[in-house]
């Protein structure tokens, strides 16, 4: 499953954003795909036995294991600070704040809200986003650095339509 999701998005991060020989890109990619892959397996694997374990010393499955467990697995697996790392820690912080909100309007803890709520979370993820990457870009994560000067920044300069189809900032003169 790692490299199902990995491995095309580091192909296309790699060859838009890095630099370097064929080879090394390659290798680049074959590493992120790699680590991701591998990550994801230790902490199934982890995740799988510490929940069997539990399940097995108290003679049954509590909803407490699950939380435990990932714990444990997080901090072993997910515990150190690096490029692929970050990016599943991220992708499961969003998905985890909107799970939570649909689970405190479904317990009742909020009500539910009259008009959906997406429309502002959207304004205000981008006005944030936006507002750190013109003045506070060392804040943000370096991919997201990446593609946001590459939106932003880099389509300022145009020097004819390979600019669109390949790089939008060349680094040889013309």
């Amino acid at each position: 499953y790692g490299a199902k999701i990995r491995a095309p998005h580091a192909l296309v991060m790699t060859f838009l954003f890095k630099s370097g020989s064929l080879r090394e890109k390659l290798k680049s990619i074959a590493q992120a795909t790699y680590t991701h892959s591998r990550n994801l397996a230790y902490f199934v694997f982890t995740y799988k036995g510490l929940m069997a374990l539990q399940s097995q010393l108290q003679g049954k499955k509590i909803p407490f294991h699950s939380f435990f467990a990932a714990c444990i697995g997080g901090w072993l697996v997910f515990g150190e600070n690096n490029p692929i790392n970050s990016q599943i820690i991220m992708y499961l912080l969003s998905r985890i704040l909107f799970g939570l909100s649909r689970l405190a309007v479904e317990k009742g803890y909020i009500a539910q809200p009259k008009q959906d709520p997406f429309p502002l979370v959207a304004a205000l993820i981008w006005g944030t986003v936006l507002w750190l990457f013109e003045y506070h870009r060392q804040t943000l994560q370096p991919s997201l650095q990446s593609s946001m000067t590459y939106l932003y920044d880099d389509s300022n300069v145009w020097h004819d339509i390979s600019d669109f189809l390949i790089y939008n900032k060349r680094t040889d003169s013309k």
